[in-house]
């Protein structure tokens, strides 16, 4: 029988792309069956994005910034979900093609998968020659299903995941726990370590893609990674057996190398300073608990998760 699947989409000051991703979510050979987007701040919304859109429904709950949590929202709208599948997708990423859905259904043929994630490209004028090589690193042409006999060779890539566009099996969502709250980012891939480390799999679909991607500048790396290094120092358990620093140098490494290759040794220069940035970053933020509150709130990319976190919400 064919699977029912539910999109959820988590929106900050949609603008004109969200609306183009839901004109693509609407193309898609495989019709979801309801679109929830869960909006931050009802202020910022207009009803034009969704207007137009009839290939499926589409329900909206707003939310205030102060109730957004990356896990805990998440959860909310998944708990409540009607679709056998979840795909959970942001709102600046777009389907590459119309059967992005179907090819991440197809995975779930195998029962012990708990979720898979999309490739992700780049858009054109959207990044650098850098972010092109990260994304490749991180998202190849060959797809993999990882479980937890990968975690010897693999390491900290077993749990590799993102929510950018990833589909969750609704019952093994459940059966794992769902993901964690409060969290201030990493909530994919806490979720797949604790759906590997019970015995699921992880499944990265390269033929279901996506275009998503960004110029970040060196600051705004540090604040992303100081978030990470936050959310692995919070769920420490979850990869205590595992290195992210291992896997940050073979990629500094790998593109290093790419870039003398592809005759941009230039740009190395660039690839130190933002690899600085983003190494630092998630070393204060593996060391938050030592650091003050004003200095926290100004290295990470969402204050508001602070105010609650103190408050004890």
């Amino acid at each position: 029988m064919k699977q029912t699947v539910e999109i959820i989409i988590p929106t900050y000051k949609p603008d004109k792309g969200m609306r183009l991703l839901l004109k693509s979510l609407a193309e898609q050979t495989y019709p979801a069956i309801r679109i929830h987007i869960i909006n931050t701040d009802r202020t910022y919304w207009k009803q034009e994005l969704v207007e137009g859109i009839d290939a499926t429904r589409i329900d909206v709950t707003h939310i205030s910034r102060e109730e957004f949590d990356h896990g805990g929202t998440r959860d909310f709208a998944a708990r409540q979900a009607e679709g056998e599948l979840l795909l959970f997708m942001t709102q600046d990423a777009v389907p590459a093609d119309a059967d992005m859905i179907s090819r991440l259904v197809s995975v779930f043929a195998d029962t012990d998968v708990a979720v898979a994630y999309a490739r992700q490209l780049p858009k054109k004028g959207q990044t650098d020659f850098i972010e092109e090589y990260t994304r490749s690193f991180n998202y190849p042409e060959k797809s993999r299903i990882k479980s937890k006999a990968d975690i010897g060779t693999l390491g900290i890539k077993t749990f590799f995941c993102s929510d950018v566009c990833a589909m969750y099996c609704k019952d093994l969502y459940e059966s794992v726990g769902g993901f964690v709250s409060p969290t201030t980012f990493n909530e994919d891939m806490i979720f797949a370590a604790d759906a590997v480390n019970k015995g699921y799999k992880v499944a990265y679909c390269a033929e279901a893609k996506v275009y998503h991607s960004h110029k970040y500048t060196g600051v705004q790396y540090f604040k992303r990674n100081f978030d990470m290094g936050v959310s692995q120092k919070d769920y420490e358990d979850r990869f205590k057996t595992v290195s992210s620093e291992k896997e940050g140098v073979r990629l500094v490494k790998k593109t290093a190398g790419y870039l003398f290759k592809s005759g941009r040794g230039y740009l190395v220069f660039r690839l130190v300073w933002t690899s600085a940035c983003k190494y630092i970053g998630y070393l204060c933020g593996k060391n938050y608990k030592r650091l003050p509150m004003w200095l926290i709130k100004k290295m990470t990319t969402n204050p508001v998760y602070w105010d609650k976190k103190n408050k004890g919400e």
